[in-house]
């Protein structure tokens, strides 16, 4: 709605007493907050050796100065998804992004991308990118704070295409207009930074920020996040 403040029409304010609707039938939610670290022992996470691509052995960044850290270990998990012409008055898609820090919602991002893409692999990729320099900021905080991270971060998502692509050293490039896009995120990958995983679209909460959707069909993803009652 942010997007049209400055020439709102009777149409945008009817969408803005909707959310003013949703937020007065949901005021019982909360975030959710775990303390148990998640387990992804079903989740396959194949190693590949990148020491023979383009990007050598590039290690992960980690600053010099940050404290030692202390307590318990944490998982960091994110989920991405894009929605190809999302905007049918400018044609943008919208990029969703969900951060987790050991199972709870740390963060939530939902934006219109700053380009046109033509292809929903262009525009996944757009939303890839995005997420990993969102996952470079979140880990430099989570390390100056001195919160130890264990592993690699695992960031899903629902295009097994891109994830093949970002994943797999041998991967070719057939689209150059995202040859930035597509660099930038295998090299954070080759770095041992995170692992971009596939996930069923289905089970994407990200979907609930990038799409339009019914109260059944993000149901599910949203009493995870938001209602589910912990034991």
């Amino acid at each position: 709605m942010s997007s049209f403040r400055s020439t709102p029409r009777q149409g945008h304010l009817d969408q803005a007493k909707q959310i003013c609707g949703y937020l007065l039938k949901m005021k019982n939610a909360a975030i959710r907050f775990q303390t148990g670290l998640p387990d992804y022992s079903d989740v396959t996470d194949p190693v590949y050796d990148w020491a023979d691509s383009v990007y050598g052995c590039p290690t992960e960044q980690i600053p010099a100065d940050a404290p030692t850290p202390l307590g318990k270990l944490v998982i960091l998990t994110h989920y991405v998804d894009a929605n190809l012409f999302h905007c049918m008055l400018t044609g943008r898609s919208v990029t969703g992004i969900v951060h987790l820090i050991i199972g709870s919602r740390i963060d939530a991002f939902s934006k219109k991308q700053a380009t046109v893409e033509t292809a929903t692999r262009g525009s996944k990729f757009v939303a890839a990118c995005t997420c990993v320099e969102q996952i470079m900021v979140l880990q430099f905080t989570l390390r100056y704070l001195g919160v130890p991270i264990q592993g690699r971060s695992c960031m899903f998502g629902d295009n097994e295409s891109v994830v093949n692509s970002s994943s797999q050293p041998d991967a070719k490039l057939h689209k150059r207009h995202v040859a930035l896009l597509f660099h930038r995120v295998r090299e954070a990958i080759a770095s041992n930074m995170l692992s971009f995983l596939h996930i069923d679209g289905v089970k994407n909460p990200t979907d609930i920020l990038s799409k339009h959707w019914g109260y059944q069909q993000i149901w599910p993803q949203l009493r995870a996040l938001l209602f589910w009652v912990g034991v």
